[in-house]
């Protein structure tokens, strides 16, 4: 399975940041990415500046029929139909989709390392990946969700929070 994380915290021309996820989600069913199952949306501070706006983000579950690199290259294309710009790092955002778990496979490339890199210590990546796949473990380390999360800080733990809202597909 391929799993996914979108997140976004800022409007843009096309609405607000559930709206920019929403768009989001229906710019990848047109470019030949299958949705599968779709979390709620979960709010989190921004990292590693919590100063910056609120983060909203969710995880999908996937079926593309390309290669890692294949789906790479339209995730950036929809990020740039999103309006995403590229100029610092963690700046906010309004559109961010990472490639979290491409079949198992492990793969570090250039522009591309599988599984992400960071997906163990962000709670915005595990609480919603565990709602959508909760027997899912970790490629590398082979720990359960379960147990990702619960060797998060408490802060990390606690800062997160599942929205009564979901994207609905059509």
């Amino acid at each position: 399975m391929i799993y996914l994380s979108i997140g976004s915290n800022l409007s843009s021309s096309f609405g607000d940041r559930i709206y920019n996820i929403k768009k989001t989600v229906h710019l990848l069913r047109n470019n030949e990415i299958f949705i599968k199952k779709i979390s709620s949306f979960y709010e989190t501070p921004s990292y590693p500046n919590e100063k910056n706006p609120r983060f909203i983000n969710i995880a999908l579950s996937i079926f593309f029929k390309g290669k890692p690199n294949d789906l790479l290259s339209k995730i950036i294309h929809i990020e740039n139909i999103m309006g995403r710009i590229r100029k610092i790092k963690n700046e906010p955002r309004i559109c961010d989709i990472d490639i979290i778990d491409f079949n198992g496979l492990i793969l570090n490339q250039k522009n591309l390392i599988l599984p992400h890199y960071l997906l163990s210590k962000r709670n915005f990546v595990l609480f919603p990946l565990q709602e959508i796949s909760p027997e899912w473990v970790h490629p590398i380390s082979k720990r359960k969700i379960d147990k990702l999360i619960k060797s998060l800080d408490f802060k990390s733990s606690n800062e997160i929070t599942r929205l009564n809202e979901s994207v609905i597909l059509i």
